[in-house]
């Protein structure tokens, strides 16, 4: 057995500043990223979609919705959640000043730039999808983005007192292709639930529902296998991380633990809300879920390693992973 401990120079200590600014920037961005998820999900099953007919302006003429409209309160729930897109850029370029200041991480940079570059997508994607009549294939992948940049947005908050450092394995590579194969089943779910849900009632506009034009219920079962296969891989991805890692260590195993938790919760959820007729609490539950799915899931990758200088991953007394 070889012991693998670096030897790689300890990256500069990070300014204090850091500290107190660094954290909270991440963790609204992360916050406001789930946040524009659950409203999009309002906006769909209130069908306030059309509730600002137009883009960039809420109507032809003003950019805030204006009283003569005739979509009602749709106006307000669609032009609030255009408006949190607006406090989701500041966010994000604030987080891209915060990783460039104080994170000496080259791929925190880069992912700090996806999400400010994400979200203008997101803005004009959302634009094209008012204006093609809330296509449904426009909807699904409005919401992928969104899932996404909930991916990139946790990964800088749960990679934020990590350094320069090159990463150590606390499991064997096995585990941690089997994570990823695991991670890329929880793509397909997704996908697969966008489907369902563009074949479903809550199409986004109340008076003229654009949907696939799938047979909702068989979609809705392969939705349903692909999720049985998705929690398989994530007992096994837990089993075998708890198993296998380092002496003494428990973050892999806790982390995909929690995966596992949040995976069977999405699970009954998506179960009561289909055989309940998809009541809108339920269907706005099951999206709030994805995001925190997608949150625990890039956790649990993060957790399968650490760098080899940030020891508060590992107890005192714990050694390092060997080979």
């Amino acid at each position: 057995m070889t012991d693998t401990r670096t030897t790689t120079a300890p990256a500069p200590p990070v300014p204090s500043s850091a500290s107190r600014w660094l954290a909270p920037v991440l963790g609204a961005n992360l916050v406001a990223q789930v946040a524009i998820v659950v409203t999009g999900g309002l906006v769909r099953v209130t069908g306030s979609g059309l509730g600002c007919p137009t883009w960039p302006e809420c109507v032809d003429g003003s950019i805030t919705p204006t009283v003569e409209q005739a979509e009602g309160f749709h106006k307000y729930i669609e032009f609030g959640n255009r408006t949190l897109t607006g406090v989701l850029a500041v966010l994000a370029l604030a987080a891209v000043v915060a990783v460039w200041r104080w994170a000496p991480r080259p791929a925190m940079k880069v992912a700090s730039v996806a999400v400010l570059g994400g979200v203008v997508a997101q803005a004009l994607l959302g634009g094209a999808t008012v204006l093609l009549g809330l296509h449904p294939a426009t909807v699904a992948a409005h919401f992928l983005l969104s899932a996404a940049l909930v991916a990139a947005a946790s990964y800088l908050w749960f990679a934020r007192w990590e350094t320069a450092a090159a990463p150590v394995r606390l499991v064997p590579p096995l585990v941690t292709r089997l994570a990823w194969g695991t991670s890329a089943v929880a793509a397909v779910v997704l996908a697969l639930g966008t489907v369902v849900t563009g074949s479903g009632p809550h199409s986004g506009d109340a008076d003229e529902p654009a949907r696939f034009g799938f047979d909702a219920r068989t979609v809705s079962w392969l939705h349903a296998d692909v999720v049985m296969l998705f929690l398989g891989l994530v007992a096994a991805t837990w089993l075998t991380a708890r198993l296998t890692a380092a002496p003494g260590v428990r973050g892999p195993g806790r982390a995909w633990l929690a995966v596992l938790l949040v995976s069977l919760a999405q699970g009954v959820v998506g179960y009561v809300q289909y055989f309940t007729d998809l009541p809108e609490a339920l269907v706005v539950a099951h999206m709030l879920g994805a995001s925190l799915l997608v949150v625990a899931l890039t956790h649990g990758i993060l957790a399968l390693r650490r760098r080899a200088d940030d020891d508060r991953l590992l107890p005192a007394s714990a050694p390092e992973q060997a080979t």
